[in-house]
């Protein structure tokens, strides 16, 4: 309690400052990679997918779960052994803060994409392991998350290998290909809105204190379903066949219908991400400012303060803006060859995975999600379209994702515990 009252505001500063470290590694990292397919597909331009991450990351976590944020991030650690003690979980939520956001330099640097969430889980494991002791971590959790390295990218890829199919049936494969894309066209975007509005309903509603019923929730996702249906079927009606870069490409103008389409699952997968991970890198924060500010109370929740979540934003997209390149490089056109409608299909199967895991309680993480659906996408195209050697150094970075988490976690509590015991 005494470190406490003496180091409190160095200890809130640590951690806004660290907290900004780890949001810029998220948007260079995982934001990166829910626009690396947009991007690499040539729909949107760097400077829009900044603008669309703006936007729609922060409605996400405002709308969708901003606002209470559970500092043990999923149940991964106990803290009740140290609540005489209040100071190592904040030596330990540092460490676990300072530990991810190197990893994400490292990892966004070498352009692999890595699971945040994965990350901090695998630091917060570290910190108790030595801070707590190895019975404060619920190992079960663990089990789980290493499952979904499996269960992740196989549901992702194989939603997207049956997208891409479909496209095929329905279009491409057609004596008309255009005039089908844009009759179906409309369906694919219903798709999208129905999806993300649902993601919104089922997880984000609660903290408004909106309790709607199953079928009350269906109909208000099909209706806004509809009116994006409605919005992306003004943007593609007038698209008339262009036969000059037809001649280069048989189905350039079939892309092109596909291009506006992009532009809503860019935004969806924004929002999703906005959603889902923003808390990965301001959940800590919120602890240590809660801690200091109640005098040593350790709490399993905190409520989370608009400026925490603004400075997690920031970081977010400041991370996308400087370094974020390099991993969209690597989702968007190193594992496989994208087009508008491949991409299409891989962040439509993303959004359809969240969701699916958000009701069924399967543990998934949106990175691996979507790493599996580019790649189901690419062997759509055969085994050849994939460049299994970046595949390979992919699933390696994240094999090692929890445990180089978990040292550096290790390294920087006991830093941090000798600097100021």
């Amino acid at each position: 309690m005494e470190i406490l009252a003496a180091h409190g505001t160095v200890l809130v500063i640590l951690a806004i400052v660290f907290g900004l470290y780890m949001t810029w590694g998220v948007g260079a990292n995982d934001l990166a990679n829910a626009m690396g397919t947009s991007v690499g597909a040539g729909a949107i331009t760097m400077k829009q997918a900044v603008c669309i991450a703006i936007v729609f990351e922060f409605l996400g976590a405002v709308l969708a779960g901003g606002h209470v944020t559970t500092t043990i991030r999923k149940e991964i650690i106990d803290p009740s052994g140290i609540i005489d003690s209040p100071e190592i979980l904040v030596y330990g939520m540092l460490a676990a803060l300072l530990a991810s956001a190197v990893w994400l330099m490292i990892a966004s640097a070498k352009g692999w994409p890595v699971s945040t969430t994965h990350s901090i889980v695998g630091a917060l494991v570290g910190f108790a392991v030595v801070g707590i002791g190895p019975e404060a971590v619920y190992w079960s959790k663990i089990t789980s998350v290493v499952a979904s390295w499996i269960v992740s990218p196989l549901v992702g890829g194989t939603i997207s290998f049956l997208l891409v199919m479909s496209t095929r049936v329905l279009i491409f494969n057609t004596d008309n290909p255009l005039q089908n894309a844009k009759r179906y066209a409309p369906g694919y975007i219903f798709l999208v809105g129905f999806i993300i509005s649902l993601v919104t309903i089922f997880k984000g509603l609660e903290h408004l204190h909106i309790n709607l019923t199953t079928m009350q929730s269906f109909l208000l996702a099909c209706a806004f379903g509809s009116f994006t249906a409605t919005i992306g079927w003004l943007f593609i009606r007038n698209i008339k066949e262009d036969r000059q870069a037809n001649r280069d490409f048989n189905f350039a103008s079939v892309e092109k219908v596909f291009t506006p389409m992009m532009l809503f699952t860019a935004c969806s997968m924004a929002f999703a991400h906005g959603s889902n991970d923003v808390a990965n890198g301001i959940g800590p924060v919120a602890a240590v400012v809660s801690i200091v500010g109640s005098g040593g109370e350790v709490m399993q929740k905190s409520a989370l303060p608009l400026w925490i979540l603004l400075m997690g934003g920031g970081g977010i997209v400041l991370g996308l803006i400087t370094l974020g390149y390099k991993v969209m490089q690597t989702i968007g056109k190193k594992i496989t060859e994208l087009t508008p409608s491949r991409g299409f299909c891989a962040e439509l199967a993303a959004a359809i995975t969240v969701v699916i895991a958000s009701r069924t309680g399967m543990p998934v993480s949106t990175t691996h999600v979507l790493v599996g659906a580019v790649l189901g996408v690419g062997l759509a195209r055969g085994i050849g379209a994939l460049d299994l050697r970046v595949v390979f150094n992919i699933v390696i970075s994240w094999l090692i994702t929890l445990p180089v988490g978990a040292g550096l976690a290790m390294l920087f509590f006991f830093t941090l515990k000798g600097i100021f015991s």
